[in-house]
């Protein structure tokens, strides 16, 4: 049996500490100490024995912070097990993946070089933003899905004849998904967004939604943007409530007030990034992953 040591960044101690219970495993806090210039100096607070260490810290912003925390950490730890596991549920830099305009560079394959240089063996993700950026790490890798726990919390709540909607053409697969472990049906909507300004323009014309309550599924959801429109949209086509449906919540720049002003009832993420509507546990399904 595969003994376990599990390290948490400060990014991720809720979600190591309820990984380690699910494992039976130690777990090791590190302490973070920013200084006055912007640098940080990480402590490990007690030496990992020998087994497999599973270091736990998500990428969500401040990203670049959070990563070199995940980055010292394991550089420390591979010095005393030979076997190091990034469990990184949130996964930075995943929407750079490839060159969408000359000259840019693919972010996600620099992380996987550094992550393999710091002497990673294997990364566990949550519901990574694409395969290719999966495949762009160049590093043995796992791709976890929320979506199963996401439902069940969905299973709970009193929904009049729901609906799941994608907000675009590239969910359409997630919102199936969805749709039938919830034993209902769903749509995409068309979109467009401009690679250069963000703005993004809903382009479908009607939806057959009226007196439904609606459920916005998406893997992640940053300035939300996206989820503004398309509930501006579908109110506009008289459905009942909306919610929203996510695993990674980074909400950046007030985008939680914006969503809930445009219509929506409630947003449901998962605990992938701490946060008020981090209401589904993943430590279940990376635990079974990791065993």
């Amino acid at each position: 049996m595969v003994k376990f040591t599990v390290v948490s960044g400060n990014a991720s101690t809720d979600l190591a500490k309820r990984i380690a219970r699910r494992l039976k495993s130690p777990y090791i806090k590190t302490e973070k100490k920013v200084f006055p210039d912007g640098e940080s100096k990480i402590t490990i607070n007690q030496i990992p024995k020998k087994s497999v260490v599973v270091v736990v810290q998500s990428t969500y912003p401040p990203v670049d912070s959070n990563l070199l925390e995940l980055l010292s950490i394991v550089s420390k730890i591979q010095k005393f097990s030979s076997k190091v596991y990034a469990v990184i549920p949130y996964m930075g830099y995943a929407r750079q993946d490839r060159e969408f305009l000359g000259g840019e560079i693919v972010t996600i394959g620099v992380v996987g070089k550094l992550l393999k240089s710091a002497g990673v063996k294997k990364v566990l993700t949550v519901d990574i933003h694409s395969k290719l950026a999966l495949k762009e790490l160049k590093i043995s890798s796992e791709n976890i899905s929320a979506m199963n726990v996401l439902v069940k919390h969905f299973e709970k709540l009193k929904m009049k004849d729901p609906l799941v909607v994608s907000p675009d053409m590239g969910g359409q697969e997630r919102a199936e998904k969805f749709a039938n472990l919830l034993k209902t049906d769903f749509i995409a909507l068309k979109k467009h967004r401009d690679r250069k300004t963000g703005k993004v323009n809903i382009l479908s014309d009607k939806v057959d939604v009226k007196n439904r309550d609606l459920i916005l599924v998406d893997d992640m959801i940053s300035t939300g943007g996206s989820i503004v429109k398309a509930t501006q949209f579908l109110k506009k086509q008289k459905c009942k409530r909306v919610f929203v449906a996510c695993t990674h919540a980074l909400l950046v720049n007030d985008a939680a007030k914006k969503i809930k002003k445009a219509g929506v009832s409630q947003i449901v993420s998962t605990n992938t990034i701490p946060g008020e509507s981090g209401k589904v546990d993943v430590s279940r399904v990376i635990a079974d992953a990791l065993k």
